[in-house]
């Protein structure tokens, strides 16, 4: 027999695209194990950022584990059908408002269409929907059509841009999948730090840059709400107000503090405010949640301009009594420029190397409108405002003709990525709420690796070892083989970034027995062949050719099988029919082509011989 130097080629490709496809992962676990090695967290950090591109190029390309396997998150989130019509309408008022909180109402507590609530709920009021939808001249079924097909295509939107954050946050084979008109079923593997994928999810990513009113007008603005606050029966207290760690802090002129937090929401405004003497205006921490209830209050949004909103900035700053202090702003309510014209978004840090911060760039549209507005406003301030909280309010130095601005007053470099990944994947169409989360420990996914790697380590041992009994020096080619069958259904999966779960392990476990039976079918044929007295070249060559239609039958049914399963299955069961199909056209070369050569090699070194088949 001589070697097919095709056949050669094949199986050193073979094996060395699997090597190739498998050393991110190797390269992933390395890099892992330095940052452990660190004896603090800053160390880890550093060389986390100055191995960012390597440690991201890894860890895109490795072989992933499973939920059940990883651990991870479960999460069922549903779209805000009621904001979302609230955004399509028009010439709304009091009563349109008064109509869609007891929409909203019901809808927290039924499962019936937003849609068909939306609809009786105008029935009932004797209004038609047009008086607030689309065009006067539709009737109430073509508005019902129209809102679901808004439905339907903001649910879509959503699952998309969900997906597309997830993609860059890095999780390997994300489950992303609708469940009736307005829920997202979602399962991430291996995810640790549960708060940052909710925060990220959740983020509608609404991007505004608005001008900021002048100082005076917003001290006005609050002493307008404060008075109206002590009118309604709100006690005021110029004195000395305890914090909540009791301490005593002057009230007059300097950094007033929190009231506690019971007596909280009966103080009028300027007890939970401080105004610095270059008339910044801050909400201390404590009372933060409180302030942003009120601004939100109907009365309250009532005293301010039409023209003009209050909030409240993203992230804190330390003040000189060392406490935390949220910036109060007053901006227009009309933005200037919104996020749909950012074309791109990086995290990097600022030119001192101090604070992470996100630099954007936008498109010839926004461009030209960016030109424009901070050539028009030089001197003043633009508020950066992202899902209604002030990242920054910078105050523009020169017209900016580029396209280019920069977010700045973030706290942390994966803050920076969260929001370089929001960017890029673009705003939701109406906010999500997580309705349900499951989560799976990692020592439960522990349990299961060590599980599933003793069944696959266990269940080769037995094949191998049986395999060198029963054939002696044939067992060898087998084992071989089988080797490398296994490295070829990992590599895949690394390859095409899929995930390795517990019901894929099984099905390499059902794959190396279906190699093993290959071997085992064009085994007993040489041994029948020699029986008959023919030489171990003709006995390989004819075992072969009578073995292969039997080998062809058993593994084409059986991809046959595994596609169905994973054609009709979901979740688990399409984890084992993907390993499955894998494992068995892996089988079908290795048992063919790979032990075929590996036993011509052997005869032509007389390692393989008459005896050699037990």
């Amino acid at each position: 027999m001589k070697n097919k130097p095709f056949n050669l080629f094949l199986i050193v490709l073979v094996t060395a695209v699997s090597l190739w496809s498998l050393w991110p992962t190797w390269r992933d676990y390395s890099l892992s194990q330095q940052m452990d090695r660190f004896a603090s967290a800053e160390d880890s950090l550093k060389f986390s950022i100055s191995h960012r591109d390597e440690i991201e190029n890894a860890r895109r390309k490795s072989l992933k584990l499973g939920l059940d396997l990883k651990g991870g998150m479960h999460l069922v989130m549903e779209v805000d059908q009621v904001d979302l019509f609230e955004q399509k309408a028009w010439n709304k008022d009091a009563r349109f408002h008064a109509i869609m909180a007891k929409v909203r109402q019901k809808a927290a507590t039924s499962d019936a269409g937003v849609i068909d609530l939306l609809a009786a709920e105008f029935r009932k009021e004797n209004i038609r929907l047009s008086r607030y939808f689309y065009d006067i001249r539709n009737s109430d079924r073509e508005i019902t059509g129209k809102l679901q097909k808004e439905s339907e295509d903001a649910l879509t939107r959503a699952r998309e841009i969900i997906r597309n954050r997830i993609d860059q946050y890095g999780v390997a084979e994300p489950v992303i999948t609708t469940q009736g008109t307005r829920r997202i079923i979602i399962e991430l593997a291996g995810v640790s730090d549960e708060n940052r994928v909710r925060n990220l999810l959740k983020g509608t990513a609404k991007l505004e840059f608005k001008l900021l009113r002048e100082p005076e007008v917003l001290l006005r603005v609050l002493d307008k709400l404060n008075t109206s606050l002590a009118s309604q029966g709100s006690v005021a207290s110029p004195a000395a107000v305890p914090d909540t760690s009791g301490r005593a802090v002057p009230a007059a002129g300097t950094l007033l503090t929190a009231p506690p937090r019971t007596a909280a929401a009966a103080r009028p405004l300027n007890d939970v405010l401080t105004v610095l003497q270059n008339g910044n205006v801050y909400v201390s921490e404590e009372s933060r949640e409180f302030v942003s209830r009120l601004f939100q209050r109907d009365d309250i949004k009532a005293l301010v301009p039409q023209d003009s909103e209050l909030l409240l900035a993203a992230k804190p700053d330390q003040l000189p009594d060392g406490r935390n202090y949220y910036s109060v702003f007053l901006v227009r309510k009309t933005a200037e420029l919104t996020g749909g014209v950012i074309t791109e978004a990086k995290a990097s840090f600022s030119a001192e190397g101090a604070q992470p911060e996100v630099l954007m760039e936008m498109n010839s549209e926004g461009t030209a409108k960016w030109a424009r507005i901070t050539g028009a406003n030089i001197g003043k301030r633009v508020a950066i405002v992202l899902d209604g909280a002030v990242y920054s309010a910078p105050v523009v130095q020169s017209k900016i003709p580029n396209g280019n601005s920069v977010i700045n007053g973030i706290g942390s470099v994966d803050e920076a990525k969260d929001l370089e990944i929001v960017l890029k994947a673009g705003a939701l169409p109406a906010p999500v709420r997580i309705m349900e989360e499951r989560t799976v420990g990692p020592s439960l996914g522990a349990d299961y690796i060590r599980a599933g790697m003793l069944s696959m380590m266990w269940g080769f041992i037995a094949v191998s070892v049986f395999m060198l009994l029963y054939y002696r020096t044939a067992g060898i080619a087998a084992d071989m083989a089988l080797v490398l069958n296994i490295l070829v259904v990992l590599s895949v999966l690394a390859g095409f970034s899929a995930s390795l779960s517990l019901p894929g392990i099984a099905g390499i476990v059902l794959t190396m027995g279906m190699a093993v039976d290959a071997n085992v079918l064009i085994n007993e044929r040489i041994r029948e062949e020699l029986a008959e007295g023919k030489s171990i070249v003709s006995a390989v060559a004819a075992g072969y050719d009578k073995a292969f239609s039997s080998i062809l039958d058993s593994h084409v049914t059986t991809l046959a099988s595994a596609y169905l399963l994973y054609t009709f299955g979901i979740g688990p069961i399409q984890g084992f029919a993907v390993t499955l199909m894998i494992g068995t056209a892996a089988s079908l070369f290795t048992a063919v082509v790979v032990t075929k050569e590996i036993f011509t090699f052997m005869i032509s070194k007389n390692i393989l011989t008459d005896k050699s088949f037990g």
